[in-house]
């Protein structure tokens, strides 16, 4: 290989890199969704598009996509070939409305995600004091003592320090100066 010819892998190799095995290669390359060089001797092998395309299949395989969905992604590119415009208005419309369509779909599995991650914070808040009450307890400590300070501690969060708390001020009517206030 001459230092202008792109780098080719072997399946192993490109499977390694893209941290799946040989099988997925091969199963994507059954489904259509790449075409690898061969060798002489018949090997597959693969060049940096190649991989650029799997790891474009693994992130959209990865957020749910199925392979009917990535299949058709793929084969109806956005740019035509050659400069020529190969799509209708009709077909870039259609094309156009399934990007749309997943991006809504990613969009709502997004906004799940941020609710489950909210309620998994608010369970760790939740469990944190009673697994240090535990390490506590299991390193030696008082459990009477343990528990007036989760007492103590649960009683200061329920209600608000006097000094948080609003106080009421007196009103001034026009002309009249506040306490405090000289004239």
């Amino acid at each position: 290989m001459s230092k202008n010819s792109p780098t080719l892998l072997t399946v192993r190799d490109a499977a390694e890199r893209l941290g799946v095995t040989p099988r997925t290669l091969k199963y994507y390359e059954e489904r259509g969704l790449v075409s690898p060089t061969r060798s002489e001797g018949r090997y597959r092998l693969y060049d940096e598009d190649d991989l650029k395309r799997f790891g474009r299949i693994l992130r959209l395989r990865s957020l749910g996509f199925s392979l009917q969905g990535i299949t058709e992604m793929l084969k109806r590119p956005l740019e035509p070939v050659g400069g020529r415009h190969r799509f209708s208005t009709e077909s870039l419309q259609q094309i156009r409305d399934a990007i749309a369509q997943q991006v809504e779909a990613l969009d709502a599995r997004i906004a799940t995600m941020r609710r489950e991650l909210k309620e998994a914070q608010k369970l760790r808040a939740e469990l944190s004091p009673d697994l240090d009450y535990l390490e506590r307890r299991l390193a030696g400590e008082n459990a009477d003592a343990l528990l007036e300070q989760r007492r103590n501690a649960l009683a200061a969060t329920a209600a608000p320090p006097l000094a948080k708390r609003h106080r009421k001020t007196r009103t001034t009517k026009p002309g009249e100066s506040s306490p405090g206030e000289s004239s």
